[in-house]
């Protein structure tokens, strides 16, 4: 191997292990910006396992969390949803030469995450000599703990602080019970999201990238609905176990048609050509208005019965062409 492409190689590792170890950081330290660097942190690992290929490419990840072990100076929680993190860039780079389809894709990942995370955490919960279930919900309260703090320390009247302080219990005891629906709606939403910004990334530097279609037609198989309305059921039932189920499901279900319904927001920004820092203020509400999300969840829902698209089609045309990354 020539030394440049060795020095050029050895740089590209180094860079990957800083901005991994980095957002990973920023993550830890930071509630506020910790969101967005979650979404991020698949990225490196996806763009240097696709250049520098398998084995360098797992060293970089391998590598930023053995950093950040040492830093910590014991494994945690926290780290094996770093790991999981990681494990989706990866797993998205072995994915992408296999020339799979975007369901295919996305489902093999998350199944694969999600079952390793169950395992890690059964192994972590043995070591450590506490159940699963009390490993879970003392992780849960720690971190109700520390989103009191960031509030308190954010300047909220301590009559609202109290009364979180108040009803941390309850609001513990509902979201161990929500962990399953929870876990599987931001491993989604990881892969889907790092799926998308990734194509932009790989293309711009000339690296393979899956020809998944114009994924802002993407749909939600319409099967779909009777699971929606069989878990709607499930809710009016006696049973508090059934309920669960139902509430966990509607969760995870509620995420697939959000990506269809950010799908047809997209379709609708991409047709009418709207300027590119106008697409990222709509975005940006959607993310951070509960309300906004809502409705794109409902539009990705109701889209079976009413085709938003192909009205949208037939009342202003064909698309119009564009070449950002949302196609």
């Amino acid at each position: 191997m020539p030394a440049q492409a060795t020095g050029e190689t050895a740089r590209d590792i180094a860079i990957g292990i800083v901005l991994t170890t980095l957002m990973m950081a920023v993550t830890l330290r930071s509630p506020i910006f910790g969101f967005f660097c979650t979404v991020l942190t698949p990225l490196p690992t996806l763009y240097y396992r696709i250049k520098l290929g398998r084995s360098l490419g797992a060293l970089i990840p391998t590598l930023a969390l053995g950093i950040l072990i040492t830093v910590i100076g014991h494994i945690t929680l926290d780290l094996l949803y770093f790991l999981e993190l990681l494990g989706i860039g990866f797993a998205l780079g072995e994915l992408f030469s296999l020339r799979l389809s975007v369901e295919k894709t996305v489902i093999t990942v998350c199944t694969a995450i999600l079952c390793t995370g169950v395992v890690f955490v059964y192994i972590y919960a043995n070591f450590s000599g506490t159940g699963v279930v009390a490993l879970v919900s003392e992780y849960v309260r720690q971190n109700l703990e520390a989103t009191i703090a960031l509030y308190d320390g954010m300047g909220m009247s301590q009559e609202n602080v109290q009364v979180i302080k108040d009803t941390m219990d309850h609001i513990q005891y509902v979201l161990v019970r929500l962990i399953p629906g929870l876990t599987i709606c931001s491993t989604l939403f990881v892969t889907w999201t790092t799926l998308l910004l990734a194509r932009s990334l790989l293309l711009k530097r000339g690296l393979p990238y899956p020809d998944f279609g114009p994924l802002n037609r993407w749909e939600a198989p319409e099967q779909l609905v009777w699971g929606v309305i069989g878990c709607s059921l499930l809710l009016l039932l006696p049973s508090a176990p059934i309920r669960l189920v139902g509430i966990n499901g509607l969760l995870v279900l509620m995420t697939i048609y959000f990506f269809q319904g950010i799908a047809i927001v997209s379709f609708f920004f991409q047709h009418k050509q709207l300027p590119k820092f106008f697409r990222f203020f709509l975005y940006s509400l959607v993310a951070l208005q509960q309300i906004f999300l809502l409705l794109v969840i409902g539009i990705g829902f109701f889209d079976m019965w009413l085709n938003f698209r192909q009205r949208l089609i037939k009342k202003n045309g064909p698309q119009r062409p564009d070449n950002d990354s949302e196609r």
